[in-house]
């Protein structure tokens, strides 16, 4: 793309250097947080994933942070900025998972889906294998537990997976690091987006940074205000009366059925969110993305009502909510729609991977010695030297290591589900884990598709994914089952280690600490994961009104995980039936033309794909907040504070308000744990 298209993308790039110290801060502090994070952090973080549908993430991370600043400062010490890293990587790690809270939180999802409507509806229910979840009648005999002998099998089964999937994390993924961040250099630019506020609370003796306190306290004054509100009276008032009440409508307000008519824009899901936190969100992503997703927005919301009048949208039917009226749409339309502009995304995102490899075909290299490292156009003598050449301030592990974790992850991987899918003669052994298929997916494709996300990631921060290539996979397999939907497959997702290896680097961090932090963390997480996980289920049902976010929104992704369960079902399927080619065609020359369209008109990279991505089913729910966010800044606090400058700030700032809304949250908690632990728990 011409220079001028990605201005925006130059401002990432330049707001932060490595330095030139890399240190091993691991000590009891790492320990003590361990600890903190585990018996306090994680409850938190559950909690409120299961009330409003986001867990305390960065909340939890700036929390642990200033915490331990302030008793190193009553202590006369400060925080190293690698310390700060740790604890960042740490927390990481203790609200990972679908659930905020570890990936064992996985097992409160399980029970409901194996007991739900949408499961048996479908006729996959029985088919649920025992190491995901006991059956339905079993979970309602031993009641609301996981401490029974009909969750053992579940629970080993998630252990070894997070176990396997953080091993995993330094094979391929350190690999494509050092690939495109040593050998390539490339430049990252949405790391520093994450280092800067780690920073942030390392330099505050420095009165050059006073401004980073007043950001984070500003920040945190609002998070404090809008928890209050949005989760503390609701919270309290539920585990007081029975009877939560809500300020704000949570998870939102779902207008669909009085505004989405036959006679007036029909099967348009239709809803308002009243979190101030997107508001913010709007204000540090990329201006061009948010505005590229609101463009999206617009186009869904006049094609809805044009695609129902021809007959497209058939499914919708009037009074029906958000949830439901997003799932039959997605049959009709937008899921085999969806498949073509995300085609498109892919096509279009690797012409710059391809572009380095021509040249060192071709041996053209530009005059611009320092564009081509960027490209990744160098001899390959120097590319070796470079990837097997080990830097000691950084620590860096051997690559050959990192290929052979790699390896022995993906045979793990396979290995376990052949172990878990043996077959039965009954079905010809159709049902046996297809193992040949798999490793080959995982040694052939895993490495194409992770350095194609790995190099996106560190040239414009954004990845990408081939639609739906996973359930294709399995589909062509051959295999019939449920189990193999449940399975440790070796479909992995690198472009987040990579991204995290940059920014410890930019940190000044050795990998040796990141080693030690996984070793002695992950098993206290473990512990905790399960035990919060136990303590909220006895709370009460999951789903229920004690918890708004399940009772709205799990309903719908019960249906869509039953209907991926239907591709390899012995008969019709439903999710086969949703799979039109002549839609995805279309999906796929709109999402190339608006591609070339945008390009032609030389608009800037972010509008580019966020306008292709949001030509998928979006609801106003998010892209409005973001939006108004967003205009806000660009027309008043950018022209007030200047650019850099508030970019700077504004990153700062999110990171206090999660900071307000994560504190309000876990003195929530604690208040609804004390109030039903009497008479719920017993204790």
């Amino acid at each position: 793309m011409p220079p001028n298209q990605d201005k925006e993308i130059q401002q990432y790039r330049d707001l932060m250097q490595p330095p030139d110290v890399f240190e091993d801060t691991f000590g009891p502090k790492m320990i003590v947080a361990t600890l903190f994070l585990g018996f306090l952090m994680v409850p938190g973080s559950i909690y409120l994933s299961l009330f409003m549908g986001a867990g305390l993430g960065p909340a939890a991370q700036w929390v642990t942070v200033i915490l331990f600043a302030e008793v190193a400062k009553r202590s006369m010490k400060s925080l190293k900025t690698q310390e700060v890293y740790l604890l960042f990587y740490m927390t990481g790690l203790a609200v990972s998972g679908e659930l905020h809270g570890g990936m064992l939180t996985q097992l409160l999802f399980n029970q409901y889906l194996v007991q739900s409507p949408a499961a048996e509806g479908m006729g996959i229910a029985s088919e649920i294998p025992a190491w995901v979840a006991p059956s339905a009648e079993i979970i309602r005999e031993n009641s609301r537990t996981f401490i029974s002998m009909a969750w053992r099998g579940p629970v080993l089964f998630l252990m070894g997976m997070m176990i396997l999937s953080r091993l995993d994390t330094f094979g391929l993924g350190y690999a494509l690091y050092r690939i495109t961040a040593h050998v390539e250099k490339l430049p990252f630019p949405m790391a520093p987006v994450h280092g800067m506020g780690i920073t942030a609370i390392s330099d505050d003796r420095d009165p050059r940074n006073r401004w980073r306190w007043r950001a984070f306290s500003i920040g945190g004054m609002l998070g404090l205000g809008f928890g209050l509100i949005y989760i503390g009276v609701p919270a309290i008032t539920g585990a007081l009366f029975n009877n939560p009440v809500k300020i704000i409508p949570i998870p939102w307000l779902d207008l669909t059925p009085a505004i989405s008519t036959p006679g007036f824009m029909p099967a348009t899901p239709m809803n308002l969110v009243f979190d101030a936190g997107l508001i913010i969100l709007g204000m540090v992503l990329p201006f061009w993305a948010v505005v590229g997703g609101f463009i999206g927005l617009i186009i869904t919301l006049i094609a809805n009502p044009i695609l129902y009048r021809n007959g497209v949208l058939t499914s919708w039917q009037p009074g029906m909510k958000v949830v439901d009226t997003v799932f039959y749409n997605n049959l009709d339309f937008y899921l085999s729609f969806s498949i073509g502009l995300m085609l498109a995304i892919f096509g279009v995102s690797l012409l710059p991977v391809f572009k380095p490899i021509y040249r060192a075909i071709t041996g053209k290299h530009s005059k611009n010695t320092q564009a081509d490292a960027a490209d990744g156009s160098m001899r390959p003598r120097d590319a070796l030297r470079l990837l097997f050449s080990r830097d000691k301030r950084r620590g860096d592990m051997s690559i050959l290591w990192a290929l052979l974790i790699y390896v022995g992850c993906t045979l793990a991987y396979v290995m376990i589900s052949l172990w878990l899918m043996p077959g039965t003669p009954e079905m010809g052994y159709r049902d046996r884990f297809p193992w040949m298929f798999f490793l080959a997916f995982g040694l052939l494709y895993q490495p194409i598709i992770g350095y194609t996300n790995a190099k996106l990631e560190g040239m414009v921060g954004q990845t990408i994914q081939i639609p739906l290539v996973r359930e294709a996979a399995f589909i062509l397999s051959g295999y019939k089952g449920a189990a193999i939907w449940f399975a440790p497959v070796p479909i992995s997702d690198y472009p987040g280690a990579v991204r995290n290896f940059r920014v410890m680097e930019l940190t000044g961090t050795r990998l040796w600490s990141i080693v030690k932090v996984e070793l002695i963390a992950l098993p206290i997480l473990m512990f905790s994961s399960l035990l919060f996980s136990e303590m909220i289920w006895r709370l009460a049902p999951i789903p229920s009104d004690v918890y708004p976010f399940t009772q709205e929104v799990w309903h719908q992704l019960a249906l869509n995980k039953s209907l991926q369960v239907t591709a390899t079902a012995e008969g019709s399927s439903l999710f086969l039936e949703a799979v039109k080619f002549d839609i995805i065609s279309w999906g796929l020359l709109i999402g190339l033309g608006l591609f070339g369209l945008l390009n032609f008109l030389n608009m800037p990279t972010f509008l580019v794909f966020g306008a292709v991505r949001g030509l998928g089913q979006t609801t106003p729910g998010h892209v409005l907040p973001e939006m108004v966010g967003a205009l806000v800044a660009r027309f008043y606090l950018e022209r007030k504070l200047g650019r850099q400058n508030f970019k700077r700030q504004i990153v700062i700032i999110m990171a206090g308000f999660s900071a307000g809304v994560g504190l309000t949250a876990m003195m929530s908690v604690a208040l609804v744990f004390i109030a039903k632990s009497t008479t719920t728990l017993g204790y």
